[in-house]
């Protein structure tokens, strides 16, 4: 499916550009025709900037490139979804989405019956969304230690494989007792613990948080299919 420049009076269409790990919202960007294609060819973003009037390749000044992991078109084809792995900063200001301002809200916006309206406060990305941040976090401090010599995370790659899986026994143990007790406050520090963990050890063994969620989506469409897995005992 192409795009319907036509559509358009300055023949731009609008792309939002999401991160493919955490879902986080990161800018909004426009394509002429020639963006779009070259973005197709060569894998790292391109847009047509409407303030220098010409091509304008992400990170072609910062090195802070968004690396294309997937296009969508939207049904009208006039609007592109681009799923992207960012080496760095997505904003010009040093912030990873452009989309981190808090605006107030107007007093007169009347809120929906039954809930609260939340504009621009936090993280524009996902809650779960930052399983993604701290595996890509673990990786790194995995790959460059040198980075933050001091921090739990590179301390605990450097006592090895065996006790990281010590460790993950041992908040395994902390997070069913606090569930069997009822501590509610408790089970939800262990299970953070537990979690944290369980990421350090999946890549200390070579695996991570991707590869452990393409087994579980795996398994969620072989049960969509209708395969049930046997029934604990």
């Amino acid at each position: 499916m192409d795009l319907d420049f036509q559509k358009m009076p300055d023949q731009l269409i609008p792309a939002i550009v999401q991160d493919a790990a955490t879902g986080q919202v990161l800018m909004l960007g426009y394509f002429n025709a020639e963006a779009w294609h070259k973005t197709q060819a060569e894998g790292r973003v391109t847009f047509f900037s409407r303030s220098k009037q010409r091509l304008w390749t992400k990170g072609e000044t910062s090195g802070h490139y968004l690396q294309v992991v997937s296009l969508h078109v939207d049904c009208d084809q006039d609007t592109v979804l681009v799923r992207a792995q960012p080496a760095g900063p997505t904003c010009h200001r040093g912030t990873t989405s452009c989309f981190d301002t808090e605006v107030p809200l107007e007093a007169a916006v009347p809120a929906p019956v039954g809930s609260a309206v939340v504009v621009g406060a936090g993280s524009p990305a996902p809650a779960v969304g930052f399983l993604a941040e701290l595996d890509q976090l673990i990786e790194r401090r995995r790959q460059f230690p040198a980075e933050e010599p001091g921090s739990y995370t590179v301390r605990l790659f450097e006592k090895g494989l065996a006790r990281i899986a010590q460790k993950v026994g041992e908040e395994a143990v902390e997070t069913v007792i606090d569930a069997m007790a009822g501590n509610k406050v408790g089970l939800a520090g262990e299970a953070a613990d537990l979690v944290y963990h369980l990421l350090v050890l999946l890549r200390v063994s070579g695996s991570s948080l991707d590869e452990m969620l393409a087994v579980l989506r795996q398994r969620h469409q072989t049960i969509g299919a209708g395969h049930r897995r046997p029934l604990p005992d």
